[in-house]
């Protein structure tokens, strides 16, 4: 049975920092991902890694201030997100790829089959 517990979530303030964990048991897959739903909005796709040591990817709104990073004695994926502001409000999932995927490693959330309950960020404006 796969799982995907996430935990880091919190509240703090525009600037501030939080470190996202998810720590994956069952499955150990080769694509990771951090997705995050902001109230009345689709989820969007925040940042990718290829667990094998491919190229991480990320979208363009948090680029130079979130960093994907994994684990893999731990089978555990990291966000850190460093100057947060208060678009980044959301509840954060992590997703992880099924086996048997196609090559490459994107932020697409219709490629994801397995994720977590999520973690909520605050960042009040």
């Amino acid at each position: 049975q796969v799982q995907l517990v996430e935990s880091g979530g919190g509240s703090v303030q525009a600037g501030g920092s939080l470190r996202l964990s998810c720590a994956a048991s069952g499955y150990r897959s080769v694509c990771m991902g951090w997705f995050r739903q902001a109230p009345g909005k689709e989820r969007e796709g925040v940042a990718v890694i290829s667990t094998g040591g491919g190229p991480t990817k990320y979208t363009d709104s948090v680029k130079g201030r979130f960093t994907i990073s994994q684990d893999n004695v731990k089978n555990t994926v990291y966000l850190q997100m460093n100057s947060l502001k208060p678009e980044d409000t959301g509840m954060y999932y992590c997703a992880a790829r099924p086996p048997g995927s196609v090559p490459g490693c994107y932020p697409r959330p219709a490629d994801f089959s397995y994720w977590g309950q999520g973690t909520q960020v605050l960042v009040p404006s």
